[in-house]
């Protein structure tokens, strides 16, 4: 009798054991998210204390929002969009609220996702009435059969889906107007702006990548496009392998001149370099965006993590809005080149 009872005992010891190790593993596993915010010529001395202020304070709160998300043991979907809604809905970035004008004085956002745990992915073009474009994105992602929609389709897909679409005027900012207007005030046989200055019409987007506790990858981008753009133009952003990627190695979210990041694959290439070269992902991002992209002539930047949530920044311009926080401590907002 006390052999079958110590027999039991052991058993259930065994159990409890086994399950109190799997249970610690699940939690152990590392998690985090790392968000951006447009890169270009951002230069300390031309930026007031308020203004940088108000950028680090608006990129900590996206970083919070997210990563309590995946704290709580939320998807790392929810939470790359609960970043991005955060600066789409703030005057400061490209996206959302924030977003540039077209030549003919119109807001068109762009927006895209992708999800490493079945490779699915959405995206929107050219919408003038989505709030948030990034959860619209995502919409065609999970209930569509679709993994693009342009303009007014789009927007009818967000009618049936039960999506508020708000009048034009909620996108005007005076500061992007201004920038608008100063573009147009010059033509290419005549030039006055800076080189800086015409640079930076063409950047500006926010973009999310976490890994959540189930050890899923999710990678975002938003973005407003470019000031003056024409003829319906539209660069990488809510082109998959361009402008966002995710897979089980790797997550990234670009930053910068569309045309050439779409020439180059970026993100599919980073995350291509580290599935099959079997190399860093800062190694892999750094190949990428100061020798390939430079060699062709492309500004920009990207950020991404993999699935080890090491995290990763690289930007060949003066600066990057940026920032992460990790499940092992690591936690970080920045601006500037060599910050």
């Amino acid at each position: 009798m006390m052999t079958k009872f110590l027999k039991a005992l052991a058993l259930t010891t065994l159990l409890t054991v086994s399950f109190s190790s799997l249970a610690m593993t699940k939690t152990e596993r590392p998690y985090g998210l790392v968000i951006h915010g447009g890169a270009g010529t951002i230069l300390k001395k031309n930026m007031t204390p308020e203004t940088e202020k108000a950028y680090r304070e608006k990129l900590d709160e996206a970083l919070e929002a997210g990563y309590s998300v995946l704290e709580k043991g939320g998807t790392s979907v929810e939470a790359v969009k609960a970043a991005i809604v955060i600066m789409e809905d703030s005057p400061l970035f490209n996206a959302g609220k924030g977003a540039v004008f077209t030549h003919e004085g119109l807001n068109e956002l762009d927006a895209s996702i992708m999800y490493s745990d079945d490779l699915s992915a959405g995206a929107v073009a050219g919408v003038s009435h989505i709030k948030n474009p990034i959860l619209l994105a995502d919409k065609v992602r999970t209930d569509s059969v679709h993994v693009m929609m342009a303009r007014e389709g789009a927007e009818a897909f967000a009618k049936e889906q039960g999506f508020e679409l708000v009048d034009t005027k909620y996108f005007f900012t005076q500061r992007r107007w201004d920038q608008l207007q100063k573009v147009l005030k010059h033509t290419p046989e005549k030039p006055e702006l800076s080189e800086d200055e015409a640079k930076n019409s063409k950047f500006g987007t926010v973009g999310a990548v976490a890994l959540d506790k189930n050890g899923n990858i999710a990678a975002a981008t938003s973005t407003g496009g470019m000031t003056n753009k024409r003829y319906g133009r539209v660069g990488d952003t809510p082109i998959i392998g361009a402008g966002t990627y995710a897979d089980k190695n790797c997550g990234v979210s670009a930053t910068g001149h569309g045309e050439y990041f779409i020439r180059a694959a970026v993100t599919h290439d980073i995350c291509a370099r580290v599935k099959y070269k079997r190399q860093g992902i800062q190694q892999s991002a750094d190949e990428v965006i100061h020798q390939k992209l430079v060699e062709m002539g492309g500004d920009g930047g990207v950020i991404g993590l993999d699935a080890g949530a090491n995290i990763m920044a690289s930007f060949n311009t003066e600066g990057m809005y940026h920032g992460w926080k990790t499940s092992n401590g690591q936690s970080a907002v920045k601006i500037y080149k060599g910050e």
